[in-house]
């Protein structure tokens, strides 16, 4: 993990622009996977952003409406390589699927009982939520060991976590009331001093 004192590397546009379009073909598994491969793309493999500046490009992204991956793509391109990096990151990042779509989705309908077709895409769905999981462990370790393991451990986070888990699966609250409660919730905590930051 790049520490955040060191400055991202230099990235020509022109590499910025390869990075984008293969990020739109391997990229899987919705938002969580989504993000969970630009992280380790772009912050542990190739070094472009440091930790701290890819989870504040993505809190920054996840209060926004809209989808948050596609967001943090273009916002990454922009702080790269400012308008004409937010234009191809943002748009590479949703053309091949946006292809796939528009030109597998006929292919797809009329093999929908097919085994030889369907056990491709279920194995695919299964990987993907291992993609998933990977990105929540990620996001816990960030959330409730701040300072890594080595720091305190968040007990007003871990506890915000666990009863926002609860209102969503027992109460089956819309997601949208459970992150505005839990931003509000955060900002009085910060604000009263219980939580620091």
């Amino acid at each position: 993990m790049m520490p955040d004192s060191t400055p991202p590397a230099a990235v020509s546009f022109w590499e910025a622009f390869r990075f984008w379009l293969k990020l739109g073909f391997i990229s899987f598994g919705g938002p969580a996977g989504q993000i969970s491969v630009m992280h380790q793309e772009l912050v542990d493999k190739r070094r472009w952003l440091s930790e701290g500046r890819f989870l504040h490009a993505l809190n920054y992204c996840m209060v926004l409406p809209g989808p948050e991956a596609q967001q943090l793509a273009t916002y990454i391109g922009w702080l790269m390589h400012r308008t004409w990096g937010g234009v191809v990151a943002g748009v590479l990042f949703v053309l091949p699927s946006f292809m796939f779509i528009l030109l597998g989705g006929p292919l797809v309908e009329s093999t929908h009982g097919q085994l030889k077709f369907t056990a491709p895409l279920k194995a695919i769905t299964a990987a993907v939520v291992g993609v998933i999981l990977n990105l929540a462990l990620f996001f816990a370790y960030h959330v409730l060991w701040p300072q890594g393991f080595a720091g305190h451990f968040d007990v007003v986070s871990a506890a915000i976590a666990l009863v926002a888990a609860l209102v969503l699966f027992r109460f089956k609250q819309s997601v949208m009331r459970v992150i505005a409660a839990s931003a509000l919730l955060g900002l009085l905590l910060q604000v009263s001093g219980v939580q620091g930051s």
